[in-house]
Parts: structure tokens; C-alpha cells; sequence
């Protein structure tokens, strides 16, 4: 049989299908439509090989499959890059940062001794966790466990006092403080 016959049997016989299995993971009827043609490019470049007939459906499923999977992986949205940030989005996020720092110094002056000379060490000095463990002449896991608990505990006292909403990538975009919260963060209502 010829392709471009084997190709329109099997269009007529599988396109609806075909058609119904896209439909229920992608959900644009454009870009479904535009998928479907892309499979039956690919049977109809492809359809020689094919070695046992009675795997068609299997074939052709597989094939539709390996196509919304590549549409899925080309039409990822990017995840924004702080370079490409317009100068309002750097302009909001510079100024909240200015709001929580003073609050944040209080709270790293509060930690156990261990944890803020860590925290400090690291976040302020950039030391990295290895040269932080020589410094310190501790293990490189200890010192790794001492800056991930100063940071768990700064969290944690920053989501005590206050209430924050984040974008999508878990940036902060604002915050409240709470009730009864420190003098630092009630300058802000």
C-alpha cells in the first residue's frame, strides 16, 4: 500500500481518537489541533517503521504521547531572571528588603551564639559552608546543619511576626505585621 493511502486510513480511523486523547492534556483546542497534524506528520514521515501492524495503535499513541510531551517541554514559561525584573518589580522588591532589614539584624542578634556566627559568616561575610566548616573547625555537614538552623530560626521568627505574600516563585511581594508584633515592622501600617 502506498503511504500517503496507509497515512489517510489510518487519519480516518485514529484522527478522532487521537484527537479526544489530546484534547484531555492540553487544553488550548488551537494548540490540539496543531498537535494532531503534528502526529500525522510524524506517522506519515515515519510509517515505514513500523514492523508489526498489529502494534498500530500502540504506535500511534506512543508517537502522540512523545508529541505533547515536546510541546509541554518548548512552551515551559520561563522562570523570570532578576535581570529581567522591570525597574518597578527590583524598585518593590530593593524597598522591602530596606523595611525587613533592620528587623532581621535584631532577630540574627537574638540566635544562639553558634548559629549567628554562622548565619553571619555565611549571608553577611559570603563565606561558603566548606570555608565556614574551616573557619570554624567543624565538619563541613556541621556547619552546613548550623546555617540551615540560624536561617529555620529566623524564618520561623519572621513568619511570627509577620504575614507575608509571595509570587508563585516564593519571593516575597508584602507583608503585614501582626498583632502585638515587634516596633519595627508596626512602623509600616
Amino acid at each position: 500500500m502506498l503511504i500517503e493511502t496507509r497515512t489517510e486510513s489510518i487519519w480516518n480511523q485514529f484522527h478522532v481518537p487521537l484527537h479526544a486523547f489530546i484534547r484531555q492534556r492540553v487544553h488550548d483546542q488551537g494548540a490540539a489541533d496543531d498537535l494532531l497534524q503534528e502526529v500525522f506528520l510524524r506517522v506519515h514521515t515515519r510509517i515505514e517503521t513500523l514492523r508489526d501492524e498489529t502494534k498500530l495503535n500502540a504506535w500511534l499513541y506512543q508517537i502522540t504521547r512523545n508529541v505533547i510531551s515536546d510541546y509541554y517541554r518548548t512552551h515551559r514559561l520561563p522562570a523570570p531572571l532578576s535581570e529581567d525584573l522591570t525597574e518597578n518589580e527590583a524598585d518593590a522588591q530593593d524597598a522591602l528588603a530596606l523595611q525587613l532589614a533592620p528587623s532581621i539584624r535584631e532577630m540574627v542578634n537574638t540566635l544562639p551564639p553558634v548559629y549567628r556566627e554562622a548565619f553571619l559568616l555565611t549571608e553577611i561575610n559570603g563565606l561558603s559552608q566548606v570555608e565556614l566548616a574551616r573557619q570554624l573547625g567543624i565538619s563541613v555537614s556541621g556547619a552546613k546543619s548550623r546555617v540551615q538552623r540560624a536561617r529555620a530560626q529566623i524564618r520561623q521568627m519572621l513568619l511570627d511576626c509577620c504575614h507575608f505574600e509571595f509570587d508563585r516563585l516564593g519571593g516575597v511581594v508584602n507583608y503585614y505585621p501582626r498583632v502585638d508584633c515587634c516596633k519595627r515592622c508596626e512602623r509600616k501600617t
